[in-house]
């Protein structure tokens, strides 16, 4: 799942020393031999994983300049790294007059084109970010800014597009986490009311007292407090989208009112002496079963009727698991870039266990966790030892299989760290040959020569992450016979790197 980067050459040998520099750096290469071939890899149906062009500017069939402009025609974000051996002024800029974003002379060191290759990266993705927030702000959001392949967000998709062409009133379902305010801003953003008003109302989370306040505003001296007029809700989104978020939690007294909103399209500000028109489209969300509630009488029928007219349900996460890949790839990205990591994407059996994993808080829970592990990464890609929230919870689902990934033996079976593969360099025995249970003492040392060999002898970084001081540390070594390793530079004048004995 690291990020894929193409390269253009018509030679050969150019080929393999470039796709063997980049395969160092943790990203995946693909090759074209030509133009033409790379153009249709591009287009292609896999052409929305490639995230960078490295291309020559000098080949037979079609040279890098007719290339540059027939992409920046169907691909006008995509990074293009142009590397030739025609190394003057006037060549360069061609070819940043062509859409290049960057120019490098052949030869180029792997450092040199490694860097290049990074810095086009978060550029672009901070400026797709930059892009998407605009768009978000201004209400112009649409669903080919959404992130979502698979047949059932596609089917999402496609009700949204429908449901845009009219003010029919729309209800989206689904669990906690999913995207339903997205989904709502795309449907506005396809309308012909984008860039108007779009105001969010979390029924659940309005004060009692003030629900009828809030949603359909106040005039001055109408109630204690009331020091001056206020708009309500549905005043301040005439002429746009009011998006009624955890509708199931509003209490019956207000549906009345908001049944006879809808009705009438006007509201009755608190203390006003006549209804006010307004012109408002209504999306509204819930994570409950608004049908369950009817029948036991928690929700009015006939609000009910009048809001699910146009129903849209937006799956969980763990029913749409093709969308994990490209879904993990964006956050990736784009926390990768704000926290200036090197993190280029995830190693294979982090990919697997991101894609066995439940989700239980949907594409939220994903975005943070994905937040949490590139701070924690020190290296080019995520493990799974950067997750290790959610592969402690595949270990106990794992107890429950008897199996992770095809051969992780279970909690009785003596791992120590059940959520890691059986094949990893971290993974602990509980117990010894025999089978007896391990003494502490012998596992804590093995623990620290793991955590000394992970972090490369720096003893700050050790203590710190074991969640211990330095000095107790030392003294754990002392006591456990690790010593320090023969003719390694100190990381300070202060803190020699160490290597566990033995």
């Amino acid at each position: 799942m690291a990020q894929t980067i193409l390269i253009v050459d018509d030679d050969p040998v150019q080929r393999r020393l470039l796709e063997a520099a980049i395969s160092r750096s943790g990203m995946n290469v693909i090759t074209a031999p030509g133009g033409g071939p790379a153009l249709d890899l591009v287009t292609g149906p896999r052409g929305d994983q490639i995230a960078l062009m490295l291309l020559d500017l000098v080949m037979p069939d079609m040279d890098g300049l007719e290339v540059l402009a027939k992409l920046r025609v169907t691909h006008p974000s995509l990074p293009v790294i142009v590397l030739t051996a025609k190394g003057g002024i006037d060549s360069a800029v061609e070819a940043m007059r062509a859409g290049a974003n960057d120019f490098l002379v052949k030869p180029a060191s792997p450092e040199r084109i490694s860097v290049s290759i990074r810095n086009q990266l978060k550029i672009g993705t901070l400026s797709g970010e930059v892009t998407r927030l605009k768009k978000k702000s201004e209400n112009r959001l649409v669903f080919d800014d959404l992130v979502g392949r698979s047949d059932e967000m596609k089917q999402v998709f496609r009700l949204g597009q429908r449901a845009a062409q009219s003010t029919i009133p729309i209800l989206i379902e689904g669990e906690s986490g999913v995207g339903k305010e997205l989904i709502a801003r795309a449907i506005e953003g396809s309308s012909d009311r984008a860039g108007k008003p779009f105001v969010t109302v979390n029924c659940g989370a309005i004060p009692e007292n003030l629900i009828e306040s809030i949603l359909f505003g106040h005039e001055k001296g109408s109630f204690t407090g009331a020091s001056e007029r206020h708009l309500g809700k549905f005043q301040e989104a005439d002429r746009g989208t009011l998006f009624l978020d955890e509708i199931g939690e509003l209490r019956l007294d207000m549906q009345v009112k908001l049944l006879r909103a809808l009705q009438e399209g006007e509201v009755d500000p608190v203390g006003a002496k006549r209804p006010v028109k307004v012109d408002v489209r209504i999306i509204s969300a819930t994570n409950r079963d608004l049908a369950e509630l009817t029948r036991d009488g928690r929700f009015r029928e006939d609000l009910f009727y009048r809001l699910n007219v146009f129903p849209i349900y937006v799956p969980a996460l763990r029913e749409r698991r093709d969308d994990i890949p490209a879904l993990a790839r964006h956050f990736i990205t784009r926390f990768a870039a704000e926290e200036h990591k090197p993190v280029a994407g995830l190693s294979p059996e982090a990919a697997d266990l991101l894609e066995r994993f439940s989700w239980p808080g949907n594409v939220r829970q994903l975005e943070n966790t994905i937040f949490r592990a590139v701070v924690l990464c020190d290296g080019s890609l995520l493990d799974v030892c950067d997750f290790p929230q959610i592969a402690a919870a595949m270990g106990v689902e794992a107890k429950a299989r008897r199996s992770f990934a095809g051969d992780m033996p279970s909690i009785d079976g003596g791992v120590f760290a059940p959520s890691l593969p059986s094949a990893s360099p971290y993974a602990l025995s509980a117990t010894d040959a025999a089978g007896h249970m391990r003494k502490l003492e012998e596992m804590e040392s093995e623990i620290i020569r793991l955590a000394i060999s992970r972090y490369d002898g720096h003893m700050s970084e050790v203590a710190r992450r074991l969640g211990i001081g330095r000095s107790t540390l030392y003294r754990k070594l002392k006591e456990f016979g690790l010593e320090l390793g023969d003719g390694e530079a100190p990381e300070s004048t202060e803190e020699p790197p160490f290597q566990a004995a033995g």
